[in-house]
């Protein structure tokens, strides 16, 4: 959803790099090019005033540190103001009240609000360890109750049985009464939508809520509706009360300012972002890794989360056991391509990645995406038990039976196969002492400056490069030690000076 936003922020604060030490004129000028930048992205003009005056006084006020460049300076100033504006700390939701807890989700039609509705009640239910109940009150919708029955047993949470008798008000009080019965945690109750805010809808509302007293009032609000999002929730806002905000499809291509507006505009915290259609497509809105992600700075505490998630621990000391004695063979390597679809896929999980926009173009010209992944892993399971552990076997007429059957051709099957090799290589050399210093080097050799940030981007792409490509290569670094999902195409090389 930042993409555009990133890339002009990125282009303005390479600019300063190249200057010896921040001067009020040049300070006012990458001012006013963020100012541009933020305004471009469909953030709301009283909140770019606002960002502008909070930064403008830091920067121009700041001590200009010898042992700081000037862009490193200022990406920590502007990092802080994101922080601020996206509403400073996360804020978890309030669930841990007296039996059952109840949550109120609201919004317009449209807006995603049944299906995040379901990836609440996963996300709590795994996350939170709670005993989740589903209740639909949409009676204007009629798949709405439909839909919430099945994504209740795609979570596998309880939900309360329909009735087209019951009016909302009494499906409320019925829910409120089986979730007591039942002894459920939370009570998360669906209402319906309008095409637009209306008296029916608020009147509605206004009497689910005053019977349920829930805890939480969530608004569910499409991003890609831009600056009529703002809109919608300051209406809810003053006309029904809400508690927080949950943003849905912020892995669109909308620009990204309903996200930047929403905190400061309506003073009510996001707390929740929806980032895809599964059920556990469901992410805790932290400002400080968002605003991580806005300045190309990764965010690699949801990289290790989605990880955690993904990994099996006992795999993963197999795995690690494997890498020390220097053993990496095609199932491993299969392990590896069917965790990285666990983490999101290759969009999903570079995009959490420090400094990757700095690659994103080249990334973009290799024609490198998730469906890579199915066809490498239908190579590699047409191959024999014994092809697996030792691709020496792999002759021409095996690879010409593999491609066949892998519904590929010959030449996919050879890059496979280089691709395995190349992380061999890389994973004997992580398993010795030099690939140790290598991985050391890889994080940026734990050396940090006054910002409070990693040299350059937090990861040291170059160092990187050399410890696991060759001198002469025009293949992307393998990053974090997952799979190199393809070369580069040729002619372009990422460690070539401009």
């Amino acid at each position: 959803m930042f993409n555009s936003l990133k890339d002009k922020l990125q282009s303005v604060f390479s600019g300063l790099g190249k200057t010896g030490a921040l001067s009020v004129s040049e300070v006012n000028a990458a001012l006013r090019e963020v100012r541009l930048a933020l305004l471009d992205a469909d953030v709301a003009v009283p909140v770019v005033k606002q960002f502008m005056d909070l930064i403008r006084e830091r920067a121009i006020g700041a001590s200009v540190l010898k042992s700081v460049r000037p862009d490193q300076q200022v990406i920590k100033i502007v990092n802080d103001g994101l922080i601020e504006i996206l509403g400073g700390d996360a804020e978890p939701l309030k669930v841990d009240v007296t039996p059952p807890a109840i949550i109120l989700m609201v919004g317009l039609q449209g807006s995603g609000k049944t299906t995040t509705s379901g990836k609440l009640a996963q996300f709590l239910k795994t996350k939170n360890k709670k005993k989740v109940m589903l209740a639909s009150l949409d009676m204007t919708r009629p798949a709405a109750r439909e839909q919430l029955r099945m994504l209740a047993e795609q979570a596998a949470v309880g939900v309360l049985p329909e009735d087209d008798k019951q009016a909302p008000i009494q499906l409320a009080r019925r829910a409120i009464k089986s979730a007591q019965l039942q002894g459920y945690d939370v009570l998360i109750l669906d209402t319906a939508g309008r095409q637009s805010v209306d008296d029916g809808l608020m009147a509605e509302l206004d009497a689910i809520k005053s019977l349920s007293k829930p805890v939480e009032t969530l608004l569910v609000a499409d991003a890609l509706t831009g600056q009529d999002a703002v809109n919608t929730a300051s209406t809810f806002m003053s006309r029904i009360g809400i508690t927080g905000i949950i943003l849905t499809r912020l892995d669109g291509d909308a620009r990204g300012g309903a996200a930047l507006s929403m905190r400061q505009v309506t003073g009510c915290p996001i707390k929740f972002a929806g980032v895809g259609e599964k059920l556990d497509a469901l992410e805790t809105f932290d400002p400080a890794r968002m605003a991580g992600r806005i300045l190309d700075m990764g965010d690699v505490v949801a990289l290790v989360e989605k990880a955690a998630e993904a990994l099996e621990e006992e795999e993963a000391m197999r795995m690690a056991q494997r890498m020390a004695k220097g053993k990496f063979d095609l199932n491993d390597f299969l392990t590896q391509l069917r965790q990285l679809k666990k983490m999101g896929g290759i969009g999903g999980l570079l995009g959490m990645l420090p400094g990757i926009g700095k690659i994103n173009k080249q990334l973009a010209a290799t024609g490198v995406d998730d469906s890579m992944i199915k066809r490498q892993e239908a190579i590699i399971l047409s191959m024999t038990k014994k092809e697996r552990v030792s691709v020496g076997l792999l002759n021409a007429s095996r690879r010409k039976r593999i491609a066949f059957g892998s519904g590929t051709t010959v030449q996919e099957v050879n890059r496979v196969v280089k691709q395995y090799q190349d992380m061999a290589r890389m994973m004997k050399k992580m398993g010795s002492k030099a690939g140790a210093a290598g991985l050391k080097a890889m994080l940026g050799g734990g050396t940090s400056n006054p910002t409070g940030m990693m040299s350059g981007s937090g990861m040291d792409l170059d160092a990187m490069a050399k410890q696991f490509t060759s001198p002469n290569s025009n293949r992307l670094p393998n990053l974090g030690g997952m799979p190199n999902l393809g070369g580069l195409p040729p002619g372009i090389n990422p460690n070539r000076k401009k």
